[in-house]
């Protein structure tokens, strides 16, 4: 895989991870989860990606929470990295935020909604930093390399492709775990979301419900097939989380998952 700036543990032979809460709620609670996460994956030597959203544009219902303010997040985040010494990634929405985030952060996130947007993967691919494209719900993982050529031939070899799952009907996802190898054809590193492949959008309350106790499954198959990282949202509480708490892991279990993780792992190799 290409260098990533700050990431560790590189040589381990493990999968590695990007982890941390839905969105940066404030500075102690992302300074709190990051020194829980590098104690865990230098514990376990996994690789660690540090994964917040300075602003959560894609919201059900216009009172839903959407950020503490793109400056100040995103200055959080570049604490978290200066603190740590490790590498933290968060999404963009628009081409004008590109330069922007880029600025603090050192992985730029396509969320899968924007995830054929041609304008923003070129804004994201001229910063120079690492893009994480998401797959759309809507699409299949061979349909992905548009996606990677767009970026690639904007000048940027810097590509991860991470899947959530596809839509199945109006309110649920399914993960069909074909399109992993599917987008390992690309030559991008693939990543498993393994909590939000367990949204339960389009909820009539306007809230996206999950189902959480089937993280452990979905990241113990990924493992499986092969998926050479996986993306994991965490927090102390998820039920008092500001974003995605429905389907967000307990920030207390995601050593235990981690460590059965690399055994599935090792047997796999």
């Amino acid at each position: 895989m290409f260098e990533i700036p700050k990431l560790k543990h590189t040589g381990s032979g493990n999968f590695f991870l990007m982890a941390g809460p839905c969105a940066i709620e404030g500075e102690e609670m992302a300074l709190q989860i990051a020194e829980r996460l590098v104690s865990i994956t230098d514990k376990l030597e996994i690789p660690l990606i540090f994964k917040g959203s300075y602003r959560k544009a894609n919201r059900s219902r216009l009172d839903s929470f959407t950020g503490i303010g793109d400056e100040k997040a995103l200055r959080i985040l570049q604490k978290v990295s200066q603190t740590f010494d490790i590498p933290t990634v968060t999404d963009i929405h628009e081409s004008a935020e590109a330069a922007m985030a880029a600025a603090y952060v050192d992985v730029l996130q396509i969320p899968a909604f924007l995830c054929r947007q041609t304008d923003l993967l070129v804004a994201a691919a001229q910063t120079g930093k690492v893009v994480n494209i998401k797959k759309g719900q809507f699409l299949s993982g061979e349909a992905m390399r548009f996606a990677v050529d767009k970026v690639r031939e904007s000048g940027n070899d810097k590509v991860i492709l991470t899947d959530r799952g596809n839509s199945f009907g109006y309110s649920d996802l399914v993960v069909d775990f074909r399109n992993l190898p599917e987008m390992q054809t690309t030559g991008a590193p693939v990543v498993m979301d393994v909590t939000h492949s367990l949204q339960q959008p389009n909820q009539s309350s306007g809230v996206t419900g999950g189902k959480p106790a089937l993280i452990e499954t979905i990241a113990k198959a990924a493992i499986a097939v092969g998926a050479d990282g996986l993306f994991i949202e965490t927090h102390p509480q998820p039920s008092v989380a500001k974003s995605d708490g429905a389907n967000m892991l307990p920030l207390d279990q995601l050593e235990g998952l981690l460590t059965k993780l690399i055994r599935i792992r090792q047997a796999v190799r």
